[in-house]
């Protein structure tokens, strides 16, 4: 089965919201960090809001585009449609 791709747009519009909390958060660990240890007081803390964008944000994609090809995906009605056998004569 193919699956089409993913809207582009519904994408980004359906991760706006969380990029907008990871950002928050990267301004918050870096105002948090002492000043003279802006890099080594935040980069962890950015480091894993990053890495939780990133895995969210494949995880939507992947999602989106499993869900667009099941949405074109047919199913058959129910059981095979083939003619009931006939039984041989004698």
């Amino acid at each position: 089965m193919e699956f089409p791709p993913l809207s582009k747009e519904a994408f980004i519009q359906s991760m706006r919201e969380k990029v907008e909390q990871v950002l928050g958060g990267v301004a918050d660990a870096v105002n948090a960090a002492p000043t003279g240890k802006v890099i080594t007081g935040s980069e962890e803390k950015v480091r894993d809001l990053m890495a939780e964008l990133r895995r969210a944000a494949f995880e939507q994609a992947v999602q989106m585009r499993v869900d667009a090809g099941e949405k074109s995906f047919s199913p058959s009605t129910g059981r095979s449609q083939r003619p009931a056998q006939t039984e041989q004569g004698a």
